[in-house]
């Protein structure tokens, strides 16, 4: 389904590609030219987005603005885009971020400024390409493409330890991708030999039932065919979320990197990790999802707890908001895999919301870094006097991590610890101590930070922010009171495509398949549910599972009202 008519997101996709093109021609004594070019097509992309939620059908599980061509039919590749609730805000924040590096990196790099403006560029194009690809062979170029611009953004603009950073950086996630190939493949011959037919579309896929019936013991532990793959590619996404314990490349990547970089890097590049949690893992192996909820939610509280107490030991700023990440991405795993609507829609919301407020944290590391060439909490004390607007939308974005009530970040937490209780109270309780230990590491920061003397001379004369800086942080802000104070209209518009996918996980009645029909067709899916009615009995399918719960288990879930004739029981029994 495509209602423009227009091939939008190859546009976007490809539109920061046409800029790389432009910079090439420019001299490289033309250092302003260089910064409006890479300025003006990130605005012009940003703007070109805002199309997909102006046009946006909520009520609806197809996969919306398609284009779908054959590329290579002998493999059974496709050039098939199109996009749904799920990544529909993961795409506006990666235009909007992209914007925001282009503009912090004005003054701050001045070094092969060509090269670190096309960089930028390319990583949106991958980015991009990621949220937007429904064929694994597409899926997976951009996947890797998308890694070598940020190795050179860190190996080439970042600070002292740059080049071990970014080899470490491009090995993990490059170990991670071929592990995740290997479950593509796995995937592409098991549906040819079942089937005849040979495809790497992902709605295709996910249309047959995989085997989840032992096939191999190691250790006294029994996996099927479906356990193998899933994690498979649960080891290529885990690596880039990064969960416990396969994080020990974030800190190192985010403190040599430019600010560009870790905003970037923390904004956009590690929700593609629980992208494809979502995106694959769910709605294509759910009996294997079910049999891992246990481990997700055990690594995931290990993280939450870990990664905040690492926090509160660290005396450079930078590797602090490093490590809160760590903490976060538990949170939105946990609610991920809580496989319940509240769970899964805190956890797509906590994406853009991490996304915002952690990025404008580098940017606030950043701002101070470009005055003092230093990230050391004890280099500083007593900012608030010296640049009293820098220190008020620094407490600001605090808060915002910290997950105050009006801010963005209270209302994915709050819906991540309802669905986190209503599969088992103990998780959610160890979950909210990392809310206490959040508390206690941002305002330790910013006590130490911005209160106190000013006894340090070299902060005497900073200059607060300039109308540049602040037009990188302002933003950032606008959106964290938009979507603390009024989320409707970012959650109505994953609750469609969420709700199918947990449909597709419990496998407790008929679910309709996403088609690309128009709009008009009558046999177009149509899902209709409110956001507090429970979309399935989680009892029901946990036990399947082989595992239980203990407390505040839902009653027997009702069927979704679903239209059309397009029906399919997407693996109904299993194997």
């Amino acid at each position: 389904m495509n209602v423009l008519q227009f091939p939008i997101l190859s546009l976007m996709t490809y539109l920061p590609l046409v800029g790389v093109f432009f910079i090439s021609l420019l001299p490289k004594e033309c250092k302003g030219g260089v910064r409006w070019t890479a300025l003006a097509f990130t605005i012009a992309n940003l703007l070109a987005s805002l199309w997909i939620p102006a046009n946006f059908d909520s009520t609806t599980v197809e996969m919306q603005f398609v284009e779908k061509v054959s590329w290579i039919p002998s493999l059974g590749v496709t050039y098939f885009f199109g996009l749904d609730g799920i990544s529909l805000w993961l795409v506006l924040l990666t235009t909007f971020l992209s914007v925001i590096a282009v503009i912090c990196s004005w003054e701050s790099v001045s070094m092969r400024l060509k090269e670190y403006y096309a960089f930028i560029l390319m990583l949106e194009t991958g980015m991009l390409g990621v949220f937007f690809s429904l064929d694994f062979f597409l899926f997976y170029i951009f996947w890797e493409v998308m890694l070598v611009p940020m190795y050179f953004l860190i190996g080439i603009w970042g600070s002292d330890r740059r080049l071990y950073s970014a080899i470490k950086f491009f090995l993990y996630t490059l170990f991670g991708g071929v592990i995740m190939l290997l479950g593509i493949l796995a995937v592409y011959f098991y549906h040819g030999a079942q089937t005849g037919v040979y495809t790497f579309d992902i709605l295709e896929l996910m249309k047959l039932s995989y085997p989840s019936t032992p096939i191999l013991t190691l250790l006294g532990v029994s996996f099927s065919f479906q356990d193998l793959v899933w994690l498979a590619f649960f080891l290529g996404f885990a690596i880039k979320v990064p969960m416990f314990p396969f994080h020990t490349w974030l800190p190192d990547a985010h403190t040599d990197a430019p600010t560009a970089g870790s905003v970037i890097l923390a904004g956009v590049l590690l929700k593609m990790g629980t992208y494809g949690f979502i995106r694959i893992n769910l709605p294509l192996l759910p009996e294997a999802t079910q049999h891992f909820v246990p481990m997700i939610m055990i690594l995931s509280i290990i993280a939450i707890i870990y990664g905040a107490l690492v926090c509160m030991v660290q005396t450079d700023m930078k590797r602090l908001i490093a490590y809160s990440s760590v903490s976060h991405m538990g949170f939105i795993v946990l609610g991920m895999f809580a496989l319940n609507p509240q769970g899964v829609q805190g956890s797509i919301i906590q994406m853009v919301n991490h996304g915002l407020s952690t990025g404008a944290l580098f940017l606030i590391v950043g701002l101070i870094y470009d005055r003092r060439h230093t990230r050391q909490i004890s280099e500083f004390g007593g900012l608030s006097k010296q640049m009293p607007v820098y220190a008020t939308l620094f407490a600001i974005i605090m808060f915002s991590s910290m997950g105050l009530p009006g801010l963005n970040g209270f209302i994915g937490e709050f819906l991540i610890l309802i669905g986190a209780f209503k599969v088992n109270y103990v998780w959610a309780a160890f979950a909210v101590t990392g809310i206490v230990l959040g508390a206690a590491y941002m305002l330790w920061l910013y006590q130490r930070t911005m209160f106190g003397a000013l006894e340090n001379p070299k902060n005497a004369d900073l200059p607060d922010l300039s109308f540049r800086e602040l037009t990188t942080l302002v933003p950032i802000i606008v959106m964290c009171f938009w979507i603390g104070l009024y989320p409707s209209p970012f959650l109505s518009r994953t609750e469609a495509s969420v709700n199918y996918i947990l449909a597709r996980v419990h496998k407790q009645q008929a679910v309709a398949e996403p088609t690309l029909s128009s709009p008009a067709t009558s046999g177009s899916t149509r899902l209709t549910t409110g956001f507090d009615r429970p979309v399935l009995s989680f009892v029901e399918g946990l036990r399947t599972s082989g595992w239980s719960i203990k407390a505040g288990q839902e009653p027997g879930g009702p069927v979704l009202p679903v239209q059309g004739s397009a029906l399919h029981h997407a693996g109904a029994s299993r194997d």
